[in-house]
């Protein structure tokens, strides 16, 4: 018999407990971009401060809410005031602002980013809502509503606020009810290729057989891209919930979470996670007095690019070298250990528990006709405000980049979307809405959700290499088109960035690109010359400048061009011989300077440190 009230009502007092607390409340944001910025040493220094001055506060770990470029974030809740959010901390900062706020009886609102969840009944000191904040205020938080509000941790936290009550309703409907569900939400695959999620799960449905699989993909290999991680890190029973859903709709008594094994945080919090749902009869025998049994392991990958086609991924998890295999048959009818098999990423599956709890009309609301919902992003590159977001899936590029990331500090250049397999859009495709059939038809893809963004100091030309040179050496080498081709077109982008290519080499690079898009076995392959192709459309000419001309006006290429010193422009302030490692420039103070460009080993350092826009770039003398 279903029954999760009494186990809720008792999470519900813990929360309600923490969240009127007589003792004043400390968040730190610990997921991983918090603690590579220092809020490891941001809360050891809290701890300290309450120590020496007598102190008593209670302290909380929570995920990321998403503004990555202001970690280390800091949350202070006083009783009877809004929980207070502070950016960019540093461990003397957060000391003064604990201990001022402890002593006081209030928080500093000078510098605040914001308060979190302010409740009616709370002082906000006039601070607006944080999710106010320029980067927050458009997203629709679906997928990531816990994260950065919740310990990931605490079984309690995530039950109190309606955990497993999407599982409890799935449980009291038919299989065939929620795909349903599913098919009406329009919800579809957040893993690149957007098929629609009720398809497959129908077609496994179908296969007779008393042992099926439910693989969770959260390899997630993309330079650039930590939305499955931040999702894990932050709110885990999220994904837990959503696969026993799914479980539970295709047949599945096993299940398999494949993740690299570079995510030890992640992994952590999904092995306590998987703890406490054995405690509270979520896994095994009779989940929740029901007859759905169910089970599920964590595999830790050793981090193939390659294993994110599912293929790959199932001959992974059966020990094998991560290689695809040609379909049909078809994973969902003879997948892993030669069992039907329903394989969707960590996104994907999160997205479950909000649907069943809410309903599949409540999920419509949001996106477009043919894309449905919601979708999470990793904003990063050259944009001003770096981090994760989740926004309705049609919003375009433009207010992406620019009303949510804050724009470039240099012109906008392109922004590859769709990781390593996906495209570089260029300025003309800004008005573009991020969906599935739009992006394809700018010769891009979705992906799993990576935004990189570059202004004018990127090199079209080194960004294609960058990407072919890391699809290449992620090939698994089975098909001849992925294995040979990308090497070939890997080589004439280094000849273009040498200086030594032909004009021709160009037409080479297109047809080469269509080869092997053509005959390569799986998704890696077929996606893999997106970038070069797509980057050429756009930046033909700095391609042919490269070629013509031998100069990179990016300054990126190294043997391409060479830094000059104006002297009607510089100061002679100094900020550029400081920072130079080879001593390649010279002069006095307040006087213009020189460089010596037979020196100069064009590491950028002098180009980013000079405020005055006195040092250039050129063609090479």
């Amino acid at each position: 018999m279903l029954d999760l009230t009494g186990r809720r009502k008792a999470a519900m007092e813990v929360w309600q407990d923490l969240e009127s607390s007589s003792l004043p409340v400390i968040y730190f944001g610990m997921a991983s971009c918090g603690r590579a910025a220092g809020a490891v040493e941001v809360r050891k220094a809290v701890e300290e401060a309450l120590q020496e001055n007598d102190l008593s506060a209670r302290l909380v770990d929570v995920g990321c809410i998403g503004p990555c470029y202001l970690e280390p974030i800091m949350d202070i809740a006083m009783p009877g005031w809004a929980r207070v959010s502070y950016g960019q901390m540093t461990p003397a900062r957060a000391k003064k602002l604990v201990v001022d706020a402890i002593k006081s009886g209030a928080p500093q609102t000078i510098d605040a980013l914001g308060v979190v969840e302010p409740l009616d009944d709370r002082q906000t000191g006039g601070i607006s809502n944080l999710f106010e904040h320029p980067m927050l205020k458009q997203q629709v938080r679906v997928v990531l509503r816990n994260c950065g509000l919740i310990d990931p941790e605490e079984f309690d936290h995530y039950l109190a606020r309606d955990g497993y009550a999407g599982l409890e309703k799935a449980l009291q409907m038919t299989p065939e009810e929620v795909i349903d569900q599913v098919r009406i939400s329009g919800l579809r695959g957040r893993g690149g290729s957007g098929f629609p999620t009720y398809k497959k799960w129908e077609i496994c449905r179908a296969v007779p057989g008393d042992e099926k699989y439910l693989v969770c993909n959260a390899d997630e290999g993309d330079p650039g891209a930590f939305m499955n991680r931040s999702l894990i890190e932050g709110d885990p029973h999220a994904l837990l919930e959503g696969i026993l859903i799914a479980a539970y709709a295709v047949g599945a008594n096993h299940g398999v979470i494949y993740i690299r094994a570079e995510y030890p945080l992640a992994v952590t919090r999904l092995h306590n996670a998987l703890r406490q749902m054995r405690e509270n009869g979520l896994l095994g025998q009779n989940i929740l007095g029901t007859n759905f049994n169910f089970e599920i392991k964590i595999k830790e990958g050793a981090g193939a690019f390659v294993c994110g086609e599912e293929t790959a991924l199932f001959a992974s998890i059966e020990g094998k070298r991560g290689m695809p295999r040609s379909r049909p048959p078809f994973p969902a009818v003879k997948g892993l250990y030669g069992k039907p098999t329903v394989n969707n990423n960590v996104e994907t599956l999160s997205t479950l528990p909000n649907i069943l709890r809410n309903g599949a009309d409540w999920y419509q609301q949001f996106g477009t006709a043919s894309s449905r919902g919601t979708k999470t992003y990793s904003l990063v590159g050259k944009v001003r405000r770096t981090g994760l977001i989740e926004v309705p899936l049609g919003m375009t590029l433009r207010q992406i980049i620019f009303d949510i990331g804050g724009g470039t500090e240099k012109p906008f250049k392109a922004v590859q979307t769709g990781g390593p397999s996906g495209g570089c859009l260029s300025a003309e495709y800004l008005d573009t809405p991020v969906d599935y059939e739009s992006l394809r038809a700018a010769g891009s893809i979705m992906g799993s959700g990576g935004l990189i963004v570059m202004d004018t100091d990127t090199c079209a030309v080194d960004i294609a290499h960058y990407f072919l040179e890391f699809i290449q050496k992620e090939s698994c080498g089975k098909c001849a088109p992925c294995r040979i081709g990308t090497r070939h077109l890997v080589e004439i982008l280094e000849r273009i960035t040498r200086g030594t290519a032909e004009i021709s080499d160009l037409d080479r690079l297109e047809s080469l690109g269509r080869t092997i898009s053509q005959g390569s076995l799986c998704g890696l392959g077929q996606s893999a010359p997106n970038s070069v192709v797509t980057s050429l459309r756009s930046f033909r000419s700095e391609y042919e400048t490269h070629i013509r001309e031998g100069y990179c006006p990016a300054g990126v290429c190294k043997e391409l061009f060479q830094y000059t010193i104006l002297p009607d422009v510089c100061t002679g302030c100094q900020a550029c011989s400081r920072v130079c490692p080879v001593e390649a420039i010279n002069g006095e103070v307040r006087q213009p300077h020189t460089l010596d460009s037979q020196k100069c080993i064009r590491c950028r350092a002098c180009f980013e440190a000079c405020r005055f826009n006195a040092i250039v770039v050129r063609p090479i003398q």
